[in-house]
């Protein structure tokens, strides 16, 4: 295993961190000028990206600073050969759309290859019972990177525990979805222009959403922030979330009114009831769904420099008339995926 068992694994003062990779011993010493982690063929401070804790500010913002320029990044340019030569497997034992895809081109936008398995739950050894760590042990033979999106929260540092080469959490079960919170603070950022001193409001399945978990974890890096949580009573946030923003000074508070805590905000984040969370409790979801719903109504409550933002799927949660308006940066938001995955991709593989 390869994450600090000491909360940041950045923050390495003191200790001498020790990995295996390929079978060779490498060490990694206590570094007191951040400027030099973060310059240009300094090796990544992460082998892993597995939980939003894993991320201080100042690291989130030079990767923010490597996506710019991920944008930038044009066919033929000498900047997309960079990972030429290196081959990207991705497991997903559960369905996605964005993620998958925008990792896959990603990955090919950079020069590099990729071997994918759409549904490793049923078209996979996974099917004849095999091991996730076998299948690990297996795919890590043919490829330079994992990216795995799981159906049980902790298989990806199940998988990170096992693999010799880096493995990116695609989302696992109700646990975590790093990246989507990665891509989501560098949306606010693009979008509101700052990411000190706002307020957000996370809207919907709360209890089930991985997404909103890793961005909670991540919003708390930030200073003066203030989150709204509008939810459902079957599917409110969690206690651990909550208990971890009070530890971090971070200012949160419980509403039922949509209305009133989108008016104030700078950001209302909407997200889908998760129906494959429910499995047979069918009327608990049709109790919790279509109750918050962001319509016009919703937007035009909406201060002219705010943005809604869905990590996507949407059913009917945010209506489609909304569309149009500029505050609609859901969009937006899931091209940005496609940067901040560059961005990681390059970072694990080939270093600042």
């Amino acid at each position: 295993m390869r994450l600090s068992s000491g909360g940041n694994p950045l923050k390495l003062a003191l200790t001498e961190r020790s990995s295996q990779r390929k079978g060779v011993r490498c060490s990694a010493m206590n570094v007191d000028n951040s400027r030099a982690m973060f310059s240009p063929g300094q090796k990544f401070q992460l082998d892993d990206v597995i939980e939003a804790q894993q991320f201080d500010r100042d690291t989130l913002t030079a990767i923010f600073k490597v996506a710019r320029d991920m944008e930038k990044v044009e066919k033929n340019s000498p900047g997309s050969q960079i990972l030429k030569g290196y081959l990207m497997a991705t497991l997903f034992y559960e369905p996605s759309t964005r993620t998958r895809l925008s990792f896959e081109s990603a990955m090919k936008r950079l020069g590099g290859e990729v071997l994918t398995t759409e549904n490793a739950r049923e078209f996979s050894s996974a099917a004849k019972g095999e091991t996730l760590e076998d299948t690990i042990r297996t795919v890590e033979g043919y490829s330079d990177i994992i990216v795995m999106r799981h159906f049980e929260s902790g298989a990806a540092r199940r998988a990170a525990a096992t693999a010799g080469i880096p493995v990116i959490n695609a989302g696992d079960g109700p646990g975590q979805h790093p990246t989507q919170a990665l891509l989501d603070v560098y949306t606010i950022e693009r979008e509101v222009g700052k990411l000190d001193g706002i307020k957000v409001a996370l809207v919907g399945d709360l209890a089930n959403g991985r997404t909103v978990r890793s961005l909670a974890y991540l919003l708390a890096k930030y200073q003066g922030m203030k989150i709204y949580f509008v939810s459902p009573d079957v599917v409110k946030m969690k206690d651990d979330i909550k208990e971890y923003l009070t530890s971090k000074g971070v200012e949160w508070e419980e509403s039922t009114d949509l209305m009133e805590v989108a008016s104030k905000c700078d950001v209302v984040y909407q997200t889908r009831i998760q129906r494959e969370r429910f499995g047979e409790r069918i009327d608990l979801y049709e109790e919790a769904r279509g109750k918050y719903i962001v319509d016009k109504g919703v937007i035009n409550t909406m201060q002219k420099h705010a943005v809604v933002m869905h990590p996507l799927p949407r059913l009917d949660e945010i209506t489609v008339d909304v569309d149009d308006d500029p505050r609609a940066a859901y969009f937006r938001q899931a091209k940005n995926g496609l940067y901040i995955r560059m961005s990681l991709l390059k970072l694990l593989l080939v270093g600042w």
